[in-house]
């Protein structure tokens, strides 16, 4: 794996442990923008490292300093997660930029691969469970939904980054759900599962906009075909089982 190098100024001393590794998309029309931007003093953004379409890789930041990738967010309790992990951003043009026809642009296999290295090789230096590998979007879903539901977790979790679950998502034809304005008990059980993941929102049995936005969050990332906020049956299997997964690697 080979990386160059172009320092950002946009760094500073870490505050905590380093624990998580957080990926993202540039969601500029080009990796030369995104790297442009990151390198500019007055943008006050950086990340650790920058993935390029055609797999290389540009290293901004050194790993034991604190880039400026995750902005206001909170995973599992945590807050100032600039501190505590190694931001990735992979050049694609996401939600800001997508195709003529609309669709969000592809993630190219040398993309991927890279991506993967890296992580692997990051991976080998820092304890990170994979509870603690996740997207902008897990840790702050009210503001960001990079790297995407056209993010292919899956392949990463195939070579031991992050989590996948073996078994599909179930149908979410059969049973109830549970939607925005809806109360009680089975939404605070939603709300304590999706908090017992990870995601920062109030337990208090209410299904507000700020429970839709996770949920739809949770979906980008694990329903990607999904996207309703809405927790139909299929879902709520889903999270569950996610919950479960993510506990039983973290353990083992």
């Amino acid at each position: 794996m080979q990386t160059d190098s172009v320092e950002s100024p946009n760094f500073n001393a870490r505050r905590h442990a380093l624990d998580m590794l957080v990926l993202h998309y540039t969601g500029m029309e080009s990796g030369e923008a995104a790297l442009q931007r990151m390198c500019d003093p007055a943008a006050e953004v950086s990340a650790h490292y920058m993935v390029w379409e055609d797999g290389r890789i540009t290293q901004l930041v050194q790993e034991d300093q604190r880039a400026w990738h995750a902005g206001v967010s909170r995973w599992q309790d945590d807050d100032d997660l600039n501190s505590r992990s190694i931001g990735i951003e992979i050049v694609n043009g996401g939600h800001d930029v997508p195709l003529p026809n609309g669709r969000l642009p592809p993630y190219p296999d040398a993309q991927i691969a890279a991506v993967i290295a890296l992580s692997k090789d990051i991976l080998s230096r820092h304890a990170i469970r994979p509870s603690r590998i996740v997207g902008h979007s897990d840790i702050a879903p009210a503001r960001k939904i990079d790297p995407g539901e056209h993010f292919p977790w899956d392949r990463l979790a195939a070579e031991g980054i992050g989590y996948w679950p073996d078994l599909p998502a179930m149908s979410g034809r059969d049973g109830g759900s549970l939607l925005p304005g809806d109360t009680g008990k089975h939404v605070e059980h939603l709300q304590s599962v999706l908090r017992g993941i990870g995601y920062e929102l109030a337990v208090d049995g209410i299904y507000s906009d700020e429970t839709a936005s996770i949920v739809r969050a949770f979906q980008r990332r694990w329903l990607p075909l999904q996207l309703t906020g809405h927790t139909d049956a299929g879902t709520l299997a889903r999270i569950a089982q996610i919950h479960t997964g993510l506990e039983a690697s973290s353990s083992s």
